[in-house]
């Protein structure tokens, strides 16, 4: 299974980026292998619809499981249809939301807001 999560770092020591839409990156995490890749989010940029191209971005990655602090409208819209599930963050480093999500301690996230639609995030 895969495993996303915003960074704007590529380190797993680094804390949660607090937009889904305009992370610089992605953390992708690999359940079967323990691996994790760090992808470029060319979505962060976009003068509109970020968050639906961040979705596909992850869609296109065929992640499952999204760890994140909050979602745009769009952007869960999107997430929701390809059937991956979303949970809340906690405010602490991504290993630590990938430790406390095997923990079975993170809750999903269902407080959805509006979105920015391009006044940034």
């Amino acid at each position: 299974m895969k495993i996303a999560v915003p960074a704007g770092k590529n380190s797993l020591s680094t804390d949660v980026y607090a937009s889904l839409a305009r992370a610089p990156f992605f953390a992708i995490y690999d359940t079967d292998t323990t691996n994790v890749e760090f992808i470029d989010n060319g979505a962060a940029s976009s003068q509109g619809g970020a968050g639906i191209k961040a979705a596909q971005i992850l869609v296109d990655k065929k992640v499952e499981v999204l760890i994140t602090p909050r979602c745009g409208q769009n952007a869960a819209d999107a997430i929701n249809v390809a059937k991956i599930r979303m949970y809340k963050s906690i405010d602490h480093s991504i290993s630590d939301n990938l430790k406390a999500w095997e923990d079975g301690k993170l809750d999903l996230l269902n407080d959805i807001h509006p979105g920015f639609h391009g006044h940034g995030g």
